[in-house]
């Protein structure tokens, strides 16, 4: 897909897709919506929720199966090895916490904490997937709200200021 073919997209749509983006999710869809497109935070808020838990289910739904199709490779198999072996040592504070210690991670709305490594964090720890989908789910919304708040704060202050 070439750049005029994106550009072709309608706003909402390019909205959905930037929200599906690992690394910048709703954290980056929400500040396109409203300072770019001009949208209303509460349709900047609800595309980007739309579009950041889009890929959560096939996600958790395919992360095991595909994982095991490539520990057929012994690159693969000793990644996966590796992994899981450094990550089992923060198993005491799953075992606390469980689907709910991902609420928190998802809702801080910084880099590396949003549904896509929480998505990896459930499949790492065996969590199960209605419950890590709703625990994904609850901090996306939370995250959602900080970020359209801020954003929209960050708008009305731009427009007021004299620099502008």
């Amino acid at each position: 897909m070439t750049f005029d073919m994106i550009n072709m997209l309608p706003e909402s749509i390019r909205v959905i897709v930037i929200a599906m983006i690992p690394f910048g999710e709703l954290r980056a869809s929400i500040p396109f919506a409203i300072g770019i497109y001009k949208m209303e935070p509460t349709e900047a808020f609800v595309l980007s929720v739309i579009g950041n838990m889009l890929p959560v289910v096939p996600l958790l739904l395919f992360l095991d199966p595909v994982s095991n199709w490539l520990r057929r490779y012994t690159i693969f198999d000793r990644f996966f090895n590796w992994l899981f072996s450094r990550t089992r040592r923060y198993n005491n504070r799953i075992e606390k916490y469980g689907s709910l210690g991902l609420i928190p991670f998802v809702a801080l709305p910084v880099p590396w904490t949003g549904a896509w490594t929480a998505c990896a964090i459930a499949f790492v720890f065996g969590i199960r997937h209605r419950y890590a989908y709703s625990a994904i789910f609850t901090g996306v919304i939370i995250a959602g709200i900080i970020v359209t708040v801020f954003v929209d704060l960050f708008m009305e202050f731009l427009q007021e200021s004299p620099w502008m």
